[in-house]
Formats: structure tokens, C-alpha cells, sequence
């Protein structure tokens, strides 16, 4: 019996539903099959259970929309069916509901409302209006969106699991709206609708040292909503925010803030304000506020509760506090069941870590990161609805009698937020703090991936800084389907480029006073962010709606550049938080900060060379060689000298030299040399900053130093990847010792314990340590190649790609050979490079190789490192 089937057929990027935000979609799907060497010959697609189209040909990621553009609101259902090379035909897959969630031209017509009487500023809220509906609805779509967040409910009851909607984008160039499937919800007579909103990022207070202050203009949220119902009979309606909705300063929220957290009072509960029959006569009605752009369909999974982890330890602090510790530094917030007298006030204070047995609160800054929890005289649930808090350790005060472990287990919950991306990667290996590294790296992303890219989770900072994601995205793509995410974040890069002339400054939302300068590294994410969407997703479109902000952003560093094409006398952040950094100077790296600049340079315009070569466009693409080819000799002539070294004698200047590709063979591999012999001075302690760390394992590697690399990995010394894991850490840190060895915070004023960016090591774990990778755009090609090293007897990667799981991994025989096994997805091919053995090419299906171990001399012992 034939076991081919197609399965996962997805539209455009999401994974969490069929959503068009287009009228002529992307469609994907994926074969599986226990045949080996499978390849599609062509597909075809059904449209509504009768409409077919042929696709020929092997492509199975971002097929082409087969059918006429797609109408507003429209619903389809889909299905796809395989033809093998073989001539074998699989059934059709199960049948998926594709939604339009765009609107048409001219058709959002919902006013964006806001409190009249606001209590304080800026002020939560609640809005509602009622509507009859007299005809039997055969569907109902809710938009909506805010300035500010919100959650919406229809006759009570919240429209969907999504939190802190519509998140955050550089709100005066682009905002999204919800598209939510409420036909369940809606009733045939009277219906009411109402959202509970805060100001959330559109007024919170962006900056440092004291100075933050508001960026969109206004102290007070507003939202706006319409809802599109469509009858039986054909006719349809929509019920729109205007001035005739009713508003009040009421509710449980009393006050939010992403930064200081809420002020929640069970008191202030409305019952029954979302359903019809209320009376809001004592409610004013609802002040307009301006609108400027039009909301687009959100292209991204949403931010959602994603995990909930139970405490782990009641501790009494040396001052008699009592700290609940959950065993992760997470990001999200408490679910609180409690009952007490009314009017008593519990107060959760949250921070990662604890110094010297206290609550570590110095680096949260201006952050307050509490929540108040005022109670009713019953039983009261608490969970705020509009901020969010990065922290392992919850410090309680005020709670109703004693809170031991088996109380704070059952009435505590630790409630994990994020945008509710899927996971895609899973690495293993003998050495159990390397997987707990990557452990570290997989929560780190997980916490900060919350609606857009930020730095940290915690502290008075929570943006979008370029330079984290720049170095980080591999590694993003490889853990968890990002594409959608990246993609939308990428659309607020180039909003914000084009207002700044090119620019891509130092955050997205640019949100800061002098955030809008050009840095090396930083801004170098308007061209590595998109490529790496291209390579990992095989994302075209993503590539080709990029280009003009890919292209801008070199033709601004080629202006910057001169005459001499050197990337001079300007601010950089260089090599960002180098090991030998001081604590308050943290741009002081051992590399000059114009040597990065100029690698960057050279760096950037290849990668645009490359897009333009995909995206057919040869003139461009010239240029671009040109450009990264002048800048590349100037670079040299400057910096490096004719026996090999660099002006800059550290890791890092040898690792872009190697991974940017900016010298010939014989040079870089005398490069590697030095890099290889700097790393063994330093007794194989790590010693780069944000720039080099992403790269230098791999420099090392494709120089013939994994032994070097490996050891550098296995490190536990300070500074190291694993020292902070030897600490106790459960995510990346910022600095390679935000936690000294005796248990004190770095003195420094910048120090969080979940930043992301030191964990791009993991896309090295993967693609060489185990040997998966990528040889063509999306997986369409993988590279089998592990590179064992000393030290770790066994490495594997399970990779769910765009056409499968993919599956690379290693094992020492204990009797000079190595085990290598790999899983090749249906549809794809692999180059399989072993040790010892040539590149070949093989098929689809289960391999397995035994090859000598590298790592073994002659005589049967190991190899020295």
C-alpha cells in the first residue's frame, strides 16, 4: 500500500491558520513518503471541492496563487494532491479553510475611539456598543485594532486567545488589524460588542538615564473595531466604532504600563459590560481620535499564552521576604487565585535573578516590573491583561496568611507570553551543558520574540535593536519558523529607512532621540535579515520587497564611505560588549570600531549583489560587486598587513575577515592560524563581543580548527558560553558575566540575564556540530556535513525545513569509526560530506554512513586538540 500523502498545506507564512492577507496567496505543502529518492513531478490544487489547477514541476514551498485574486472576506477551502517523478499519485490532503483577512479598498470605516472623562493618564478603559442582528448570520469577521492594546469580546465572551493585540509597530508608518472569525459568538436579535484596552507601547515612555518620554503623541489609548456580518440570503452589514459608542474609565485594570505593570482591583469588575441589556446610561459617549494610516492585515501569529510553569521553591529572603522561584527566567506574568478581605492589596514585584539571596531588582533600571493585586472579599483571579514582565523570581507581599509551596503551587501560576511562533528546531548532544545551552538559547528566543524583536525582556528598554537580530536571525530561523514574524518586522525597517533616507538606525520601532544614526552591525539588518529569509525559508517575496531598503541602506553607506570607501570617523558600537570590555564602557572592544565598519560595509553589498542576481536584476548587481569589491581592497590596504595580520590583533578582526570572505585562500588560512592561536593563548575563553561571537566558531571550522572550536564551545571558565549555565542560567546572557563568580550583578548600569544575541552559537551547533544545514534557499538542498569534535561523543539536529523534517546527527562507534544518520525529506536532496570521503549527492529518505573518526589517530587514540 502506497504511504505517499501530502500533509501541513499552509498559505503564505503562518502556521497557526490559512490566512490570506493578499488576494493571490503563496501556497506551500509537504510529501511525506517511506520511499527513498522521492520527487514531485507535479501537483494539483482544489479550490472549493471542484475548481483544479495543474502546477508542473518539483516546487512544493511558496507556489504561486493558481486561481483568480481572492475577494475581501472570501472563504475557500483547499486541497492539494502529488504526482511523483514515478507517476504515482497521492490522495488529496485534508481540506484546509483559507479566510481573506484584508479588506478592500475604501473599506474600513471604524472610527478610532477613546475615553472622554479618562481617570489619569494613560488611562485603561472599556468601550462597547449594541447591535441587532435580524437574519441568520452565515459568517462574521471582527477587525480591529488599536493605538494602544486591547482584547475585544462579542456577548461576552473574548473574540479569541490573543494577547496584547495588535502589538507593537512604528505606528505612525504602519498599523495592523485583527481579520478574528467571530461567527460563533454572534447572535440572531440583540448583540453587544466592547474592548478593554491600555496604552500598552503607543504611550508608554521610551529612553534612559531619566530622559524617557512619550514618541506617538498622544497620553491616551484609543481602538478601533468593525464588524463584517454576512447573512444567508446574501446581504451583509457592519456594525463600526464611532461616536455613538459608549466609553468609561472602569474595570479590573486601573492602571498599565509595560515598563511599571499593572494595578489590578477586583473591586472595579463590570459584570456583564460586553453583553446586551447592560446599562451604560451612566457611560459617556466615546471621543474620536485621529486615524492617520489605514490598518493593514497582520502578517504574523499573534502574541498568545504559550505555557504556564508551576513555582518551583518558596524562599525567605535574608530580610524575610518571601520570593516565589519558578526554575526559568521566562517572560509573561502570574495568574493569581486568591481570596482575602476586600481592600488588601498583594504586591508581585518580578526580576531574573536573586543577589545574595534578595530580589536582584538594580537592573530593571526605571522598570518597576510590579503588579497590585487589590481583593474583592471573595475569591478573586488575577492575571494581567497589558503588560508583561521578564523574570525568574516573583516577590510577594501582602499575601492573606502563610504561602508555602503546596499554597503558592496551587494558587500561583507563571503564565508564559509570546508571539505564538512554531517550534522547528531540537539539538542534542552528549555533553549535558551544551544542551542546556541550547536550552538557554530556545527560552531566550522565546521570551524575546514577543511581537517584535527586542533586546531584553525586563528592563526599561524592550525594543527592537537591529544589531541583536542582525547576528541572531540564523539561529531564529533554524529554532522556530520566524519567517512570518521577521517578515513583518521587516516591513516597519524599510517604513522607517525611507523616512530617515536610508538610515536603518538602532532600534525598530525607531522609538529613541538619537536612535536614527547609522551604525555598523546595527543597521546592517535592513541586508542580512531579508537574506537570511531567503536562505532558511526560501522567502523570494521577502527578498524582493526588501531590495529597495536592502540597496538604500548600502547607498547610504557608500556615501558615508567617500572617496577612500572606508566606513570613518562616525559612531559605532563596534564589537558590542567584547569580554574585556569595562563594565561602563561597553563599546570598548579589542577590534577598532572602523575595522567592523568596513568589513560591514563590504559584507553588505555583497549580500545585495546576491539579491539582485536572484531577483534578475544584472545591472544592480554589477554595481553592488563593484562597490563590496572597492571597499573589500580599501579595507585591506588599512587594516591589514602583507604577512596576514590585522591592525586589530583580536578574534574578532579574524573571524570577519574569514566569514566575510574579505582575503584570499592562502591569507585566510594564515588568518585562521592566528585566530586559532589567539583563542589558544586565551586558554580557549571566548574573546568576542555581539560581532564575533556568531561567527568565530565557524571561522574556525572552515580553517581547520573545529578542534579549537570545540574546545572554545566546551569552555566553563568566565567568559564562556557555558559559564553562564555552570551559574545556573536558564537563558543567554547579555554579558558574558552579567553574574560575577561570587554571585554579584555586574556593576555595569546594562546588564539583563535573557538577551539573545551571545546564543547565535546555536546555529552553529547545528549546521556543523551535527551537520545540518541548508545548501539551497529553504532547505530545497540540505549539506550533510558533521564536524566531531574532542570532548562530545554524540551530536544529532531535527529540523522541521519548509518541505519536512530533516534530521543530521553523529555517534563515536567506540571503535574508531564514526555513525553519521540523516533523514532527507521527501522532495529535497542532500550533498553528504563526511570525513574522510568526497562530496556526493543522495536522495530523499533514511541514510546512514560509517566513516573513520577524524578525531582518531592511527594507533587508535585520540587526536590531540
Amino acid at each position: 500500500m502506497s504511504t505517499l500523502r501530502v500533509t501541513a498545506v499552509r498559505v503564505e507564512r503562518r502556521r497557526d491558520g490559512a490566512f490570506a492577507e493578499t488576494p493571490t496567496p503563496r501556497l506551500s505543502w509537504t510529501v511525506e513518503t517511506e520511499g527513498e529518492n522521492w520527487r514531485q513531478g507535479s501537483a494539483e490544487i482544489r479550490l472549493d471541492g471542484s475548481d483544479v489547477a495543474r502546477v508542473t514541476g518539483s516546487e512544493s514551498v511558496f507556489v504561486d496563487w493558481p486561481f483568480p485574486p481572492l475577494a475581501p472576506r472570501a472563504r475557500h477551502t483547499l486541497e492539494v494532491r502529488v504526482t511523483g517523478a514515478d507517476g504515482e499519485v497521492s490522495p488529496w490532503s485534508d481540506p484546509v479553510t483559507l479566510r481573506s483577512v484584508f479588506l478592500g479598498e475604501g473599506e474600513w470605516r471604524a472610527a478610532l475611539v477613546g475615553l472622554a472623562d479618562p481617570a489619569g493618564e494613560p488611562c485603561p478603559g472599556l468601550v462597547r456598543a449594541e447591535f441587532d442582528v435580524a437574519k441568520d448570520v452565515a459568517a462574521a469577521t471582527l477587525y480591529a485594532t488599536a493605538h494602544g492594546v486591547y482584547q475585544a469580546q462579542i456577548n461576552g465572551r473574548d473574540v479569541d486567545d490573543a494577547v496584547l493585540k495588535p502589538g507593537w509597530s512604528s505606528y505612525q508608518y504602519r498599523i495592523e488589524h485583527e481579520a478574528t472569525d467571530v461567527t460563533a459568538l454572534v447572535e440572531r436579535g440583540r448583540n453587544a460588542v466592547g474592548m478593554c484596552f491600555a496604552g500598552g507601547w503607543f504611550t508608554e515612555k521610551f529612553g534612559f538615564h531619566g530622559q524617557a518620554r512619550r514618541v506617538y503623541g498622544a497620553d491616551q489609548p484609543a481602538v478601533a473595531a468593525q464588524l463584517h456580518l454576512t447573512y444567508t440570503d446574501g446581504t451583509s452589514e457592519v456594525v463600526a466604532s464611532g461616536p455613538d459608542w459608549r466609553g468609561a474609565a472602569a474595570g479590573v485594570v486601573v492602571t498599565s504600563g509595560i515598563y511599571d505593570g499593572e494595578r489590578l482591583d477586583a473591586r472595579r469588575a463590570v459584570p456583564g459590560w460586553s453583553e446586551p441589556g447592560f446599562d451604560d446610561a451612566g457611560w459617556p459617549s466615546v471621543v474620536v481620535r485621529d486615524l492617520d494610516v489605514v490598518p493593514s492585515p497582520a502578517l504574523a501569529e499573534p502574541v498568545r499564552r504559550t505555557q504556564e510553569v508551576p513555582v518551583r521553591e518558596v524562599i525567605t529572603t535574608p530580610s524575610g521576604r518571601t520570593v516565589l522561584d519558578f526554575g526559568q527566567n521566562l517572560v509573561g506574568r502570574l495568574r493569581v487565585r486568591v481570596s482575602g478581605p476586600a481592600g488588601e492589596v498583594i504586591t508581585l514585584r518580578h526580576a531574573e535573578v536573586l543577589e545574595h539571596g534578595e530580589l536582584g531588582v538594580r537592573p530593571l533600571r526605571h522598570a518597576k516590573a510590579t503588579d497590585e493585586l487589590v481583593l474583592s472579599g471573595g475569591e478573586d483571579v488575577f492575571e494581567p491583561a497589558f503588560t508583561f514582565h521578564g523574570f525568574r523570581y516573583a516577590e510577594v507581599t501582602g499575601w492573606p496568611g502563610a504561602l508555602d509551596l503546596d499554597t503558592a503551587r496551587a494558587a500561583i501560576t507563571a503564565v508564559v507570553i509570546g508571539s505564538d511562533m512554531h517550534r522547528t528546531g531540537w539539538f542534542e548532544c552528549s555533553e549535558p551543558l551544551v544542551n542546556q545551552l541550547h536550552e538557554n538559547v530556545v527560552w531566550g528566543m522565546r521570551g524575546n520574540f514577543l511581537s517584535i524583536p527586542t533586546d531584553c525582556p525586563q528592563r526599561d528598554e524592550r525594543l527592537g535593536w537591529t544589531g541583536d537580530i542582525q547576528v541572531f536571525s540564523p539561529t531564529a530561523a533554524t529554532l522556530f519558523d520566524s519567517d512570518a514574524f521577521l517578515a513583518d518586522w521587516l516591513r516597519d525597517v524599510a517604513a522607517e529607512q525611507a523616512a530617515s533616507d536610508g538610515v536603518l538606525g538602532f532600534v525598530v520601532p525607531q522609538v529613541l532621540p538619537d536612535g536614527d544614526r547609522p551604525a555598523a552591525a546595527w543597521g546592517d539588518a535592513a541586508t542580512v535579515v531579508p537574506t537570511v529569509l531567503f536562505e532558511r525559508f526560501g522567502d523570494r517575496r521577502a527578498l524582493a520587497e526588501q531590495y529597495p531598503s536592502m540597496r538604500s541602506w548600502v547607498d547610504k553607506l557608500v556615501e558615508l564611505a567617500g572617496e577612500r570607501m572606508l566606513w570613518e570617523g562616525m559612531f559605532q558600537f563596534g564589537d558590542w560588549l567584547d569580554p574585556d570590555s569595562p563594565p561602563d564602557r561597553p563599546g570598548e572592544a579589542k577590534v577598532d570600531q572602523e575595522i567592523v565598519a568596513g568589513a560591514h560595509l563590504v559584507r553588505s553589498a555583497r549580500l545585495v549583489a546576491r539579491a539582485a542576481r536572484e531577483l534578475d536584476r544584472p545591472n544592480d548587481a554589477a554595481y553592488y560587486d563593484d562597490v563590496a569589491e572597492r571597499a573589500r581592497r580599501s579595507w585591506l590596504r588599512e587594516y591589514t598587513t602583507p604577512a596576514g595580520r590585522i591592525v586589530s590583533d583580536a578574534q574578532t578582526a579574524y573571524a570577519m575577515a574569514i566569514a566575510y570572505d574579505l582575503v584570499d585562500d592562502e591569507t585566510r588560512q594564515v588568518m585562521g592560524d592566528r585566530l586559532a592561536e589567539l583563542v589558544r593563548r586565551a586558554d580557549f575563553h571566548i574573546g568576542t563581543g555581539f560581532v564575533g561571537t556568531p561567527i568565530i566558531a565557524d571561522a574556525l571550522t572552515d580553517t581547520g580548527h573545529a578542534d579549537v572550536a570545540g574546545r572554545l564551545l566546551l569552555q566553563t571558565g568566565v567568559p564562556s558560553w557555558l559559564y553562564a549555565v555552570t551559574m545556573g542560567a536558564t537563558t543567554v546572557w547579555e554579558r558574558w558575566d552579567s553574574m560575577l563568580p561570587d554571585g554579584t550583578i555586574n556593576p555595569g548600569q546594562m546588564t539583563s540575564f535573557n538577551h539573545y544575541a551571545f546564543g547565535a552559537v546555536a546555529d552553529w551547533m547545528y549546521r556543523r556540530l551535527a551537520g545540518l544545514a541548508p545548501a539551497a534557499p529553504g532547505y530545497r538542498q540540505l549539506r550533510i556535513a558533521p564536524v566531531p569534535v574532542a570532548g562530545i561523543e554524540h551530536a544529532s539536529a531535527r529540523h522541521e525545513t519548509p518541505y519536512g523534517v530533516a534530521e543530521a546527527g553523529w555517534r563515536a562507534a567506540g571503535d574508531g569509526d564514526l555513525l553519521v544518520r540523516a533523514v532527507v525529506p521527501a522532495n529535497t536532496t542532500a550533498v553528504v560530506e563526511l570525513p574522510g570521503t568526497a562530496p556526493y549527492d543522495v536522495g530523499s529518505g533514511r541514510h546512514e554512513w560509517t566513516v573513520a573518526d577524524p578525531r582518531v589517530a592511527g594507533d587508535g587514540a585520540r587526536a590531540a586538540v
